[in-house]
């Protein structure tokens, strides 16, 4: 359990500058777990209110883009409390990850953009596909 908490606390990887992550953030460990947990556990709840509401008529489809995109965006954002935003960020901006990266968050915005600015769900449905794949990825 240490190991696991010094490699994702970023107390391994030392910066340029001599100072770890840790030492760079106001958060103790126990509140990033705390933070990390709250997050996810908020995407999940996004993600399922999301898939309940689809079958709404007239808005439905409209709830369930906005809530499996808000979802996906803090189930990702959980993550950074555990390893620090820096850190995420290099590793989602890593060779073998940049590809996904980019397209999830592509998707993300085309899929917003698909059900609020052009109007068409059919499009917006494959968007949040890529979403799923992506994230999977």
């Amino acid at each position: 359990m240490d190991k696991l908490k010094s490699v994702l606390s970023g107390e391994e990887a030392r910066r340029d500058d001599k100072t770890t992550v840790n030492e760079a953030s106001t958060l103790g460990w126990g509140n990033r777990v705390k933070g990390f947990i709250a997050c996810f556990v908020v995407g999940g709840v996004c993600t399922l209110l999301g898939v309940c509401v689809l079958f709404i008529p007239k808005i439905g489809i409209t709830l369930f883009i906005v809530f499996y995109t808000l979802g996906n965006i803090c189930t990702l954002g959980s993550t950074m409390f555990l390893m620090g935003p820096m850190r995420q960020l290099k590793k989602m901006c890593d060779k073998t990850r940049a590809l996904a990266t980019t397209l999830m968050i592509t998707c993300l915005v085309l899929t917003l953009c698909a059900a609020f600015w052009w109007k068409n769900f059919g499009l917006a449905l494959l968007f949040v596909i890529l979403q799923i794949l992506s994230f999977a990825w």
